[in-house]
This record gives structure tokens, C-alpha cells and sequence, in this order.
């Protein structure tokens, strides 16, 4: 929700799922939400879960993606009922992400230690497969059965999002798709990819999605340009939000002190040119999107998530790119 939008939570819901049908009708993969609390201008998706059973009337193939369930802040077994009655009504188009979350101030207000946020994780996703069994479990001393049961067999698509090298090794050691990015840069990124694929025992090929800011027009400048100011803000926003984290060495998350030699360079100010340089944006024609993409499918990832326009742009523009992506971007990318 950035103030020079000028628009309103309502308007913002309605261009969301209209950009939502024509991702479909435009043969994305997958629309992801996000979930985050307290955020004025970053965000406003407290409760994505809504949002994404609206989008799975809107749509017929797209799938819609949960990214991510902060799983301490959460109860397990409410985590299992509501990512199972997505999957019944989306038709079983269901993505699933859990993580931890970060920030002080959540843990704060719904009463969680941030100490306690990986056993809270794992408990939930323990919980979580457990329900996928459609039997009967022991939580905690008592005998429930979770319902409804998922549509997807054996389940949908388990991912966890992953900021510091010890949270890719932990997706990897659980069999899960990791979601980076964008919180550092590429080099950094792709240490940690490297770590989530030597730490890769599952018998099903490992998933890697990376999250970019993403603009793509035929013209090249005209991109460039209108990307600046969204981008900028964007990333600014972002880092307001984390900066509890980065500069306070939380219990449990003293890994985020590696992002602090980043943090030193961004006081510097955020620019588009940095953030392109760093691999954390893409902005451009389709033919410099392609020359840009190419090297996050070199070193792994398997799905981009693009934020187009980085949710700073009228939606008349965000739709253009969106077709322009669709039309002149993906087909590079459709015979891997």
C-alpha cells in the first residue's frame, strides 16, 4: 500500500485479483501471498487465506500459493484445517509455505519467544504431514482427526521460506522447497543454494524459488524509468521492516548478522542500479529480462517469483507487463 498510489485497500483487493485472472488466462504458474502484520505501507495481507480462496474463484488453472504460513505464530492444528480447506477449494491447485517470520514485534503482540520459533516451525509442519495421512493423530495427549483432508494426494506442495544458510540446510533436510530471496544479494543467495543442494537427500528433485522485483516493457527505458521509484521503494520498505532483526541479534536468529555487511552498503542509500547489480531486481526489455533470468536458472532455481512492478505501480502498468512477460519473456524459458 505506498502512499503515492493513492488508492484504497478495497481498490487494491480488486486490481490484486484482476491481475490474478490474467495471470491465469496468460499461463503463469503460480500466484504466491504473503502474510505480515503491521506493516502500513509494506503490507496489508493479514490474512492471506482469504484473499487466495477469492483468487481460486477467479481462476482455473493458476495455482495459488500460501507463502508462507508463520507457523509460530499460529496454532498447528489450525494450520492443517486451513491449508486443507484451500486445497478443496482451489480444485487442489494448493502451494503450501511455512516459516518462522521475523519480526519482534509480531512475536510481540500474538505472545510467541522468538527463542522457540524452529521447535514452533517443526512442530507445525510435523503436524501438517501428519494430517495428510487422513487418519486419526495423538496432539499433544489427545486423539483428533484433522478436517477436511486435502485434495492433492499424497499432498500440495510444501515450501519454507529461507533467509540465513542454516534455514536452507533445515528445507532441505526436510524435504521441502525453499522460497529466497529478497532480503540479500545474489552472491549471497546463491552460497546458500549451494548448501540447500548439498544438503538435498529426497528421493524427489529438489525445488528452488527465488523472489525478484521484476519489470518488463518493450521499451527499455521506459522500464527502466518507471522501475526506479517502485523498486527503491519497495526495497526501502522491506528493510524498514527487517531492520529490528538485523540490528538486534534476536534469540534464534543471530544468522541474520550476516546481512548487517549488506545493511552497512544500503546506507549508502537503495538504488535501482545497485539492487539490478546485486541480482535482486530485473528491469528492462524482454531481451535484457531473458540475459538477467538466465543465471538463476544456471545456478538451480526452478521457479521465479516475479513481484511485477514490485507493488508500486498502477495496475494499468503491471497488467502490461504482465502480458509482456507472458508473451516475449516466458516462451525463453518453457523448454527447461
Amino acid at each position: 500500500m505506498p502512499p503515492q498510489l493513492e488508492r484504497t485497500e478495497s481498490q487494491a483487493v480488486a486490481d490484486w485479483l484482476e491481475e490474478m485472472a490474467l495471470a491465469d488466462q496468460l499461463g503463469f504458474g503460480c500466484g504466491w501471498l504473503v502474510e505480515h502484520h503491521f506493516l502500513r505501507a509494506y503490507s496489508h495481507s493479514s490474512k492471506p487465506e482469504i484473499l487466495l480462496a477469492a483468487a481460486a474463484a477467479h481462476t482455473q488453472r493458476l495455482r495459488i500459493g500460501l507463502g508462507v504460513i508463520p507457523a509460530p505464530y499460529h496454532h498447528p492444528v489450525h494450520i492443517a484445517e486451513k491449508v486443507a480447506m484451500l486445497d478443496v477449494v482451489s480444485k487442489g491447485r494448493l502451494e503450501v509455505g511455512v516459516g518462522r517470520g521475523f519480526s519482534p514485534k509480531e512475536y510481540q503482540v500474538f505472545c510467541v519467544d522468538m527463542a522457540a520459533s524452529r521447535a514452533l516451525t517443526q512442530e507445525a509442519l510435523d503436524v501438517l504431514r501428519l494430517s495428510f495421512t487422513r487418519s486419526p493423530m495423538n496432539f499433544r495427549g489427545t486423539q483428533i482427526e484433522i478436517l477436511p483432508h486435502v485434495v492433492q494426494q499424497p499432498h500440495p506442495p510444501l515450501w519454507s521460506a529461507a533467509v540465513s544458510p542454516a534455514g536452507f540446510e533445515w528445507s532441505a533436510r526436510n524435504g521441502l522447497g525453499v522460497l529466497a530471496g529478497p532480503f540479500k544479494p545474489w552472491f549471497m543467495t546463491q552460497a546458500d543454494i549451494r548448501r540447500y543442494l548439498a544438503s538435498w537427500t529426497d528421493a524427489a528433485p529438489p525445488r528452488i524459488g527465488m523472489t525478484l522485483g521484476m519489470l518488463c516493457l518493450p521499451d527499455a527505458k521506459r522500464a527502466q524509468a518507471l522501475a526506479k521509484p517502485a523498486f527503491e521503494w519497495f526495497y526501502r520498505a522491506l528493510y524498514q521492516s527487517t531492520l529490528p532483526v538485523l540490528e538486534k541479534l534476536y534469540p534464534s536468529y543471530e544468522a541474520f548478522a550476516e546481512l548487517g555487511k549488506f545493511r552497512q552498503l544500503l546506507s549508502l542509500g537503495i538504488n535501482a542500479k545497485l539492487l539490478q547489480t546485486f541480482g535482486m531486481a530485473v528491469a528492462g526489455s524482454p531481451e535484457q529480462c531473458i540475459d538477467a533470468l538466465t543465471k538463476y536458472r544456471a545456478a538451480g532455481v526452478t521457479h521465479l517469483l516475479l513481484a511485477v512492478g514490485a507493488g508500486a505501480l498502477p495496475t494499468e502498468v503491471v497488467r502490461e507487463s504482465m502480458q509482456c512477460i507472458a508473451e516475449d519473456v516466458m516462451p525463453a524459458f518453457q523448454a527447461s
